[in-house]
Parts: structure tokens; C-alpha cells; sequence
């Protein structure tokens, strides 16, 4: 009897119970970011990759089924939002625990674990307790301890949440160069657009339970296909019946009064939302549908942009682009 050849990597076909229906084919070496709004079905896709819910279907890794073994016996690495040490171990012993509990000698967990606490510029805190680091260290100690076991499967769980914009971004390198080397698979749930272009070479997105986009970073990013990624990207996206329209922020302008001329699409409403944005102020108009605008600060000042005021909001056509719509995973 033939058999069909084992492919390394992460070949999924899921269905997570009143949660998501996803499919996956990830190749070993490379990472996956998994991007949608609150309630997607994000997080419900990984844990059952890792076995802590439950899920029908397959999910071959290099040939083997995990849905058929123990949480324990997957070869996967899970990284929490919120780190999740033991406190009352140090961050060296937090990471060569994993190893230690596989049977390897505690010289060689150790050696291990502090390869990879240098790897990830802590090596010099590795005596220090969870209470004794902050937020960026203990998130680096938490990676550090998911890769100790050296899994074929690492699953980061919006990895950078909650940490300060410089501390994210430094963690952010570094998990990239320590991935550029890893031949195993990862999946990286992340709200950020950040994330996946600089961390990622697939991009999975989920809507309502379902994948409704998938491709290389730059080509989700130049054409999205939900509203919740071009918010992520900093676009407009406007979806008719078999086309995507989007414009930037920056080419619409905004007026008290309904604009002349018929060369422009418009729209009216009132200014949701006023905030910075680089140089410019940026509008959230509660118009139909709901669409950002930049402004200068002068401009806002002028016009009086602030959230209740009424707006009209127009976009020349040279400046729209128009792309078909992307046929979804249903």
C-alpha cells in the first residue's frame, strides 16, 4: 500500500464549535499572522490548535494529526497576552522548566534555557522573578519559555498587547530575527498591521467565524476585503456588489457645505471622532458608511471638527482605486 508523502508544516482544516471554520496551509519556516476584529474567532483557532478547546476536523502537523494527541504530546509553544510565568520561579527556571519536565538533564535545560534568554537580550535578568521584571522582559522570558521545547508549532497570542510602542517594537525585531531561523511553523494573532508586515509572509483573515481574505502581507494591505483591515491599514474601503472601492484619508476633503461639481463621490455626516495622526488630525465621520478623513490642525480649528459637527465629505475619482471582490471561505 502507497502512502501519501508527509509535508512539513501546518496543513488545517477546522471547525471550533459555534466559534470559527478556518483552513490553513502554512509551510514549515514560515508565519502566519491571523488578523479580524474582536469576536472573529481568532483566539478559539489557535487554543484548539494547542488542545485547549475542543475542535472538529484535522490539523496535520508534518504529517501528524493533533487533533488526535494530548495538549501535552502536540510539540506546540503557546504565548499568552499576559505571559502567565510562574512566580515563584526565576526567569531561568520558567523557561528550562519545559525541557526539564521532558526528561532532559537539568544542566542541559538550563544551558538551553539561557541560550535563549541571551537571544532575546535578557541572559544578564535570568536570577531576576516574574514581580522583578517589567512588562517587555516578562514577555521575552514568556517567549523564550514557549520555544524552549523547541516546538513545531508556535502560536503567539497578540504578543505585544499592552506593552509601550517602544518596548513592542524592540521585541518586535527581535522575535523576527529569532524567526527567520526557526524552522517550524507560526501562527501570530495580532491586532496590529504592524505585526504582519514586518513578521509575517501570510496573512489569515477572519470575520464572523470564517476566513474572508488570505494572501501575502502586501497584497491584503493594498487590497482589503473587510472594513475591520483597511481601518488596520489606514484606508477607506467602500464594498459594492462586485467591486472594492478605497481612497486614502488624506485624499478626502471635508466641507461644511455639499461640495459642486459632479466629479467627486460624496458623502454627509457628523465627525465621530477627532484625534492626532502624525501631522495630521484625523476624522472618523459617521457617514454611510463610515469613512476617516485627514485634516491639517488649522483646518480643523477653522471648520470647528469636532465630534457632533456635520460634515460633507468628497474624493475625487483620480485619486479612488477599484479592485474585484475576493471570493471568500465559506
Amino acid at each position: 500500500m502507497s502512502r501519501t508523502p508527509t509535508r512539513p508544516g501546518l496543513q488545517a482544516d477546522l471547525t471550533v464549535p459555534g466559534r470559527a471554520v478556518v483552513a490553513l496551509d502554512a509551510e514549515a519556516g514560515s508565519v502566519v499572522a491571523v488578523i479580524g476584529p474582536n469576536g472573529a474567532g481568532k483566539s478559539s483557532f489557535i487554543r484548539a490548535l494547542a488542545g485547549l478547546v475542543p475542535a472538529d476536523g484535522t490539523a496535520l502537523l508534518d504529517g501528524r494529526d493533533l487533533l488526535t494527541m494530548s495538549a501535552r504530546d502536540r510539540g506546540v509553544g503557546l504565548v499568552f497576552q499576559g505571559q502567565l510565568l510562574f512566580p515563584h520561579l526565576s526567569a531561568l527556571d520558567n523557561v528550562a522548566f519545559g525541557p526539564r519536565s521532558r526528561g532532559r538533564s537539568r544542566p542541559g535545560a538550563d544551558r538551553k534555557a539561557q541560550g535563549l534568554l541571551d537571544a532575546f537580550g535578557i541572559g544578564h535578568l535570568s536570577h531576576r522573578k516574574p514581580k522583578e521584571l517589567s512588562g517587555g522582559q516578562a514577555q521575552r522570558v514568556a517567549i523564550a519559555r514557549a520555544l524552549a521545547t523547541e516546538p513545531r508549532l508556535l502560536l503567539l497570542d497578540e504578543p505585544f498587547a499592552g506593552l509601550d510602542v517602544t518596548v513592542a517594537m524592540a521585541l518586535r525585531i527581535e522575535l523576527a530575527q529569532y524567526l527567520a531561523t526557526f524552522d517550524g511553523v507560526t501562527v501570530l494573532v495580532t491586532h496590529e498591521a504592524i505585526d504582519a508586515l514586518t513578521l509575517a509572509d501570510q496573512v489569515l483573515v477572519l470575520d464572523d467565524g470564517v476566513v474572508a481574505q488570505r494572501g501575502t502581507p502586501q497584497h491584503v494591505a493594498a487590497q482589503p476585503a473587510t472594513d475591520h483591515v483597511a481601518r488596520l491599514v489606514g484606508v477607506n474601503l467602500i464594498r459594492e456588489a462586485e467591486e472594492f472601492t478605497t481612497f486614502l484619508p488624506r485624499d478626502v476633503t471635508v466641507s461644511l457645505r455639499r461640495p459642486e461639481g459632479s466629479a467627486r463621490l460624496q458623502w454627509q455626516g457628523s465627525v465621530a471622532s477627532a484625534q492626532q495622526h502624525a501631522d495630521a488630525v484625523r476624522l472618523l465621520v459617521s457617514s454611510e458608511p463610515p469613512l476617516l478623513a485627514d485634516v491639517t490642525p488649522q483646518a480643523a480649528a477653522e471648520l470647528g471638527l469636532a465630534p457632533g459637527r456635520e460634515v460633507w465629505l468628497s474624493v475625487k475619482a483620480t485619486a479612488v482605486r477599484r479592485y474585484g471582490t475576493i471570493a471568500a471561505d465559506r
